[in-house]
């Protein structure tokens, strides 16, 4: 064996240390662990890659449209449908065809991406936030604190969302609700899929915060005089970091889905702002005849949805202490 080999060595929190020759030990961080291990999961750095193409190509929809020579989203074209007003397909002026007002289907294609990342990561943000929050409180206070907001988790999951949707489309689609404070369109969807969503993660946090205020370093923390403020944010939540990251990842594609189910009912992003559920929408009645208009909008939604599916399962398996390798 030469002086620079090594022997791996497995300490009790699940990190590695690495012992060489020389008797000197270097212990990589949690961070460095989990690094190592993602590395090795080529499915999920694949999907990692295709989520960082997709938010470059959203980022920049306007260069990206403008560098492959293609019109605009909402830019109208009739001369590009026959005689019967049937679009046509795909050419290489336009690579995925074009829908019934002659719009490119490739340029709406790429600014729908804006749409899906958006209500996928701020939705799913807005509503990992609030229910961290309320799960921190309620599984560290119990008692009555628990109860109460146990109680208020139930009430909101028992709300149908997609009604909640489609009532709120039906009331406020001409003048709006609240002094127009409500209108449809991106802001009232995250705001639909928040309601939708934050009890599922405060329920997750709840059970792991009622499991760990035992552990003996809360307890040292609190013989400190550490404010319960404290313990919870500065104690408890960094050890709920892997957990809340998995659950997280794991919620943007089904946010992403919701996103599409209310544009595909109509009640979601309003036009002419491109969405990939509105798009397959409306490509529904033609399909027969122009199958690029559904089939296109409707890949991108799949590979979307996939590349975060499986992206969270590696995370939860570079997360993993019992991974080590």
């Amino acid at each position: 064996m030469s002086a620079s080999a090594a022997e791996v060595l497995p300490s009790g929190g699940g990190a590695l240390e690495f012992l060489d020759l020389g008797g000197d030990i270097v212990a990589r961080s949690p961070a460095q662990l989990f690094w190592r291990r993602l590395r090795h999961d080529r499915v999920a750095i694949a999907s990692l890659a295709f989520i960082v193409f997709l938010i470059v190509i959203a980022l920049a929809a306007p260069l990206v449209v403008s560098l492959l020579g293609l019109p605009g989203p909402d830019v109208q074209n009739l001369s590009l449908t026959d005689s019967f007003g049937s679009p046509l397909g795909p050419s290489l002026a336009h690579p995925f065809g074009v829908d019934q007002l002659g719009e490119d289907v490739m340029s709406r294609v790429i600014y729908g991406t804006r749409v899906s990342l958006e209500v996928g990561i701020i939705g799913t943000g807005i509503s990992t936030v609030i229910g961290v929050t309320v799960g921190m409180f309620a599984g560290f206070y119990r008692g009555w604190v628990d109860t109460l907001l146990s109680r208020f988790m139930d009430i909101v999951l028992s709300i149908p969302i997609l009604l909640l949707g489609l009532g709120l489309a039906a009331a406020c689609s001409v003048h709006g609700c609240v002094k127009g404070l409500i209108q449809p369109g991106l802001a009232t969807i995250i705001f639909i899929i928040c309601i939708a969503t934050w009890p599922y993660v405060a329920r997750i946090v709840r059970g792991l915060v009622l499991s760990m205020r035992e552990r003996e370093f809360v307890e040292a923390s609190r013989a400190l005089g550490a404010s319960d403020m404290r313990i919870m944010f500065r104690e408890i939540l960094p050890n709920l970091a892997a957990p809340i990251i998995v659950y997280s990842s794991l919620l943007i594609p089904t946010n992403i889905l919701f996103e599409a189910a209310l544009s595909f009912l109509g009640v979601g992003i309003r036009p002419p702002t491109p969405s990939w559920g509105a798009m397959i929408a409306q490509a529904a009645p033609i399909f027969n005849t122009a199958w690029w208009f559904m089939v296109f909008p409707g890949l991108a939604l799949l590979l979307t949805v996939l590349a975060f599916n499986l992206l969270g399962d590696g995370l939860q398996d570079a997360l993993n202490p019992r991974n080590a390798q």
